[in-house]
């Protein structure tokens, strides 16, 4: 084959890879957007039993076309606190999920190509929702993979003609485990067994690569397939890893088991299809059908096994820090929310220690409690500043209008609760640690205020984040409500000190001064927490747009009387002292 030809032909076969590449990712990216928390919805449902796992893990693979994607969403549910058994079997019915999508893409489709193409793009533009717009993407990314699929077998059919390409694809033959580590790389590269596989069926259907080595290939795509999923979640933690480890174990004993068979199997594929295309993608079902039949009996082992791999950690100085905002995540807005409400609700935990460590330190007298606090706030501004470049990465994205809306108000909430860290920090503790320091003794009356209005805040920081994960109108109005209780408490706290103070001649100054300004840092604390109810509230249409009053207009009597009353009321000028 002439060098400018051999040019041609890489350039064209690289640009079909792309292409296929990318409609797979446009697939993927819009069933996420539009359906993805259905699909968590059925998954996490699915995750109690490994044969229904097994079901959805096809169903939900079928439809994303990405075991990958599938991996890490069983992951995360695996972090819940979730058995990795049945995660394994959702993994298993995945792989088969890939082999269904392959046989369907290698059939004879072509004048369903350009239909897909002019019907996605009149869908997209024409869309009248975000829903039908992610539709028109699907379906646009299902016909460009048609459209990549033809461009590669065009491209790939010189190849034949080239007598060096021929010999070192033929030398592959006598190199086995070389040839699968290509097809691992390539499958790792291209983040995508199912692309991998399809390559190498368009190759074998163009006449330019040798059976054979096709065979071993799609074993290395298999095999490179689950390596993305293993680094997505190397650093998270080892509940969330075991799935995708257990795949890998699944995967590679299959291979090592597949390998000195191969001559056997093969040799009976042409019963079923003569064309290479046919028995290459027969081979890659085969393969996975035999890992499902093979595996699935075992998972409950399998899980024992990964869990022993990957025991969990012991708690250690770092633990307490973010680890849940995985940036692979990020093409998957409904992941990535879930990941980073984790986060907020773990922010969320550090705030509540820190409220109550400093009720405890004025409870038992302790200073040496308070001193923890400023090392809880630099870790809560740490939170806030990951958690919100985290969202900013991802409001990048096209999240469609339900998940932008929650990302803002997890980004919203968020700062909140960062200006509550820096009001318990700053002030609160602060307070105490002045009461503690001058030994000042609240009366009992008033330390029984303190921990009443403590208690009424805890209680409501737990319906707070409540409303954050549920968005009910219903809790977000009782939010309110108990913001609106909390203030009359505070008063209530605030008439009862004055009468007491009125009673006492020589009661001093500076524990009433301390006293009412811890009231208002708890009542402020509150404040923060019941921000979370107004949008939900204000989408409702339960707010009035101004709490002031409308204003009236006067009649021409009330003015007279008005101007009337203005005049009579002295004023002091610069050159006249207003009397004494």
């Amino acid at each position: 084959m002439h060098t400018a030809v051999g040019t041609t032909v890489l350039i064209n076969l690289l640009g079909g890879v792309a292409l296929l590449l990318w409609g797979l990712t446009m697939v993927k990216t819009s069933i996420i957007s539009a359906y993805g928390g259905k699909l968590r919805r059925h998954l996490g449902r699915s995750m109690s039993n490994r044969f229904k796992a097994f079901g959805v893990g096809i169903a939900v693979t079928c439809m994303l076309q990405s075991s990958t994607a599938t991996a890490l969403l069983a992951s995360s549910f695996a972090a819940q606190g979730l058995s990795a058994a049945p995660a394994l079997a959702l993994l298993l019915g995945a792989d088969i999920g890939t082999t269904l999508v392959a046989q369907a893409l290698s059939m004879d489709l072509s004048l369903l190509k350009p239909v897909l193409i002019f019907a996605g793009v009149c869908l997209y533009f024409n869309a009248r929702s975000e829903r039908q717009k992610h539709l028109g993407q699907i379906i646009l990314g299902l016909g460009l993979m048609l459209l990549a699929l033809q461009l590669i077998v065009t491209a790939s059919s010189p190849m034949r003609d080239s007598s060096t390409i021929q010999f070192l694809l033929s030398s592959l033959a006598d190199e086995p485990v070389l040839a699968i580590l290509i097809g691992a790389l390539i499958s790792f590269l291209a983040h995508s067994s199912l692309a991998t596989v399809l390559l190498v069926v368009a190759l074998g259907a163009s006449g330019s690569l040798p059976l054979h080595v096709g065979f071993v290939l799609i074993l290395g795509a298999n095999l490179g397939g689950a390596l993305p999923a293993i680094l997505s979640t190397m650093r998270a933690d080892p509940a969330i890893r075991r799935p995708p480890l257990g795949n890998l174990i699944f995967r590679t004993v299959g291979v090592l088991i597949m390998l000195p068979l191969l001559n056997i199997v093969t040799a009976w594929l042409p019963e079923l299809g003569e064309s290479p295309a046919r028995q290459l993608v027969n081979f890659h079902m085969f393969f996975n059908l035999g890992l499902a039949v093979l595996f699935l009996p075992l998972v409950n082992p399998a899980a024992k096994l990964v869990t022993r791999l990957l025991p969990e950690r012991e708690e250690d100085a770092n633990s307490v820090k973010p680890r849940y905002l995985d940036r692979s995540a990020l093409d998957n807005p409904a992941i990535a929310l879930s990941n980073a409400m984790r986060e907020v609700l773990r922010m969320g935990d550090l705030l509540d220690n820190m409220v109550n460590k400093s009720i405890e330190a004025l409870q038992q007298r302790d200073n040496s409690t308070l001193k923890k606090i400023t090392q809880s706030d630099d870790l809560v501004d740490e939170y806030h500043e990951k958690i919100k470049h985290y969202l900013t990465e991802l409001s990048r994205r096209d999240l469609g209008k339900k998940n932008r809306r929650r990302c803002n108000q997890y980004m919203s909430f968020t700062t909140n609760l960062e200006h509550l860290g820096d009001i318990v920090e700053s002030s609160l503790a602060d307070l105490i640690s002045r009461t503690l320091s001058q030994n000042i003794q609240f009366a009992t009356a008033d330390m029984r205020a303190i921990e009443e209005l403590h208690a009424a805040t805890q209680n409501n920081m737990k319906l707070a984040f409540t409303v954050l994960m549920n968005g009910r109108v219903g809790n977000a109005r009782e939010l309110l409500e108990q913001k609106t209780a909390i203030r009359e408490m505070e008063n209530n706290a605030i008439n009862a000190h004055q009468r007491r103070l009125r009673e006492q001649v020589n009661s001093p100054a500076t524990d009433s001064a301390l006293f009412l300004d811890i009231l208002r840092d708890i009542k402020r604390i509150n404040s923060h927490l019941a921000s979370v109810a107004y949008p939900i509230l204000d989408r409702a249409g339960e707010l009035r747009a101004s709490r002031l009053r409308r204003q009236t207009t006067q009649t021409p009597q009330e003015e007279l009387i008005s101007s009337q009353v203005d005049k009579k009321i002295p004023t002091a000028t610069p050159d006249t002292k207003p009397s004494q």
